[in-house]
């Protein structure tokens, strides 16, 4: 059992040997409690031992989407207070001019290079860890870094966690356990980058408990196969576009490999459209399970297989020790069937702040319940089924209309490979939409064919007034459409930004 990434292997005793040194390192560098060490690090086996580096001296690692651009950066780095950065030698000049003053820094090497040039002032991260002896006192807990968000509908925000009691941390790891299958006779694979919430907890989780890890650079559908296969893979979290592009690959490349061991794939993070879960599962069986929660709430939902496919388009039931409601705009409780803003709260779970920004908490909680921006309605069973992010509703003439129905139509019509939907400024109704749409390769559509589409199955306020094609829509690497990046270019100029 151990870690892998790329060529390389390591050892638990081995990676929490480094961790520890680096513990040192930071302590000695005048990190302690409360502070905060950024990491601009891609998938690798120095993520998990920077992470858990953090622990013993009460400081919390800050994770940064190294994809992000350097103002982007600049924020997390300054908002977050960071003492101190680890960062890949090949990303250190794209953030050179954004690290604060005093803050240390600690250049891992590339992966393949055997030493790098160092800026000055900084540490090569393997001389650093040499010249370190090893913290005396091994890590306790799982780490828990403070995660910015993706910034898919404003800029990243930072959700720092109160201290958890040690009932807490026992609950959330169990939880944890639960959710994910883990356990020390499992073997897992890391498919998704590190720096968002799900990949960072559970593969921090896993390392915990010591399970067989092999860590993705990038995902790519063959190699993932071939891993699981290989390794003898049984347990896995992926998000909904990993499932798309394996579902894409030819039938008799997905025949070459043996995923038998696989018994359990959970799933998160985006919208899973019916038709591809539907496939995951007859493909794999009944193995695929789903949860919804945030960054800010954990996980207060779930479902498995059969209870989808009995509850098709649900993300699942409220779970143990959970609150799930929905509310109108006045807070009062919905009744079913009704859509309206999602509230949860899950009691096992520390509760949080926005890093710099209380005010920000405030304005998400309503009555102990915090919104993670979406609507939606329950059943009669007690199944949550999601409508749109609240943040993506268009009000055009005062109607409101949520985007996600409009992209679940335009999704049936032949050549569509996925679209989105937003509001743009309209002289006469306030907003209007709007729908990029990515097209399969060689297909032949226009925006007529999409208009008429939707015409003929929804009310005609909710056909888009502007259609616009494209080969690839921008994505977040959890798979979102960044769709802030869409709408900017309409709304460039005027007084109100979305």
């Amino acid at each position: 059992m151990g870690v892998r990434c790329g060529g390389r292997f390591s050892t638990y005793p081995d990676l929490f040997g480094r961790a520890l040194r680096a513990t040192r390192g930071l302590s000695e560098l005048g990190i302690g409690a409360g502070d905060r060490v950024a990491l601009l690090l891609r998938n690798s086996i120095e993520f998990l031992e920077a992470s858990i580096a953090t622990v013993p001296i009460g400081a919390s690692a800050v994770p940064i989407n190294w994809h992000w651009r350097g103002e982007e950066i600049a924020h997390v780095l300054l908002d977050s207070g960071a003492r101190a950065l680890v960062v890949h030698a090949d990303l250190w000049p794209a953030i050179a001019e954004s690290v604060p003053p005093g803050a240390a820094v600690v250049v891992v090497p590339a992966d393949g290079e055997a030493s790098t040039e160092l800026p000055p002032g900084a540490v090569s991260w393997p001389e650093w860890l040499q010249a370190s002896e090893p913290w005396a006192q091994p890590p306790e807990s799982a780490p828990v870094s403070i995660i910015y968000t993706s910034g898919t509908t404003g800029r990243p925000k930072g959700v720092v966690r109160t201290p958890a009691t040690d009932a807490q941390r026992e609950q959330t790891q169990a939880l944890l356990g639960e959710i994910f299958q883990l356990g020390p006779d499992e073997r897992t694979v890391i498919p998704a980058p590190m720096y968002h919430t799900a990949p960072n907890v559970y593969a921090l989780a896993s390392a915990m408990r010591g399970m067989d890890m092999t860590i993705m650079t990038g995902f790519d559908a063959e190699e993932f196969l071939r891993i699981v296969a290989e390794r003898r893979v049984t347990v896995v979290q992926m998000v909904p576009t990993m499932f798309v592009r394996l579902l894409a690959l030819p039938q008799d490349v997905r025949n070459r490999y043996d995923l038998s061991s696989l018994r359990w794939i959970v799933h998160a993070a985006a919208p899973c459209p019916p038709d591809v879960k539907r496939a995951m599962i007859e493909w794999l069986g009944p193995i695929v399970a789903e949860y919804y929660g945030s960054t800010e709430t954990g996980p207060v939902v779930f479902c498995t297989s059969e209870e989808w496919l009995a509850h098709p388009g649900t993300v699942g039931r409220a779970i143990e020790r959970s609150v799930v409601k929905v509310l109108d705009g006045d807070g009062d409780e919905l009744p079913v069937g009704e859509s309206g803003e999602v509230y949860v709260w899950l009691d096992v779970w520390p509760d949080f702040t926005y890093a710099g920004d209380e005010e920000r908490r405030r304005e998400v909680e309503r009555d102990g319940l915090i919104s993670c921006g979406d609507i939606g309605y329950l059943d009669g069973d007690g199944y949550l089924y999601l409508n749109d992010r609240r943040s993506d509703m268009v009000i055009s003439g005062g109607v409101n209309i949520y985007p996600a129905e409009i992209e679940a139509c335009i999704l049936t019509l032949t050549g569509v490979r996925d679209c989105a939907v937003f509001g743009i400024p309209d002289a006469e109704f306030g907003e209007s939409l709007a729908a990029h749409v990515e097209v399969e390769q060689g297909a032949a559509l226009s925006a007529p064919d999409v208009r008429e589409h939707v015409r003929a199955r929804l009310a005609s306020y909710k056909t888009p007034r502007v259609v616009e094609f494209s080969d690839t829509l921008p994505r977040e690497d959890s798979g979102k459409i960044f769709k802030r990046r869409l709408r900017e270019p309409y709304w460039r100029g005027r007084e109100r930004a979305i």
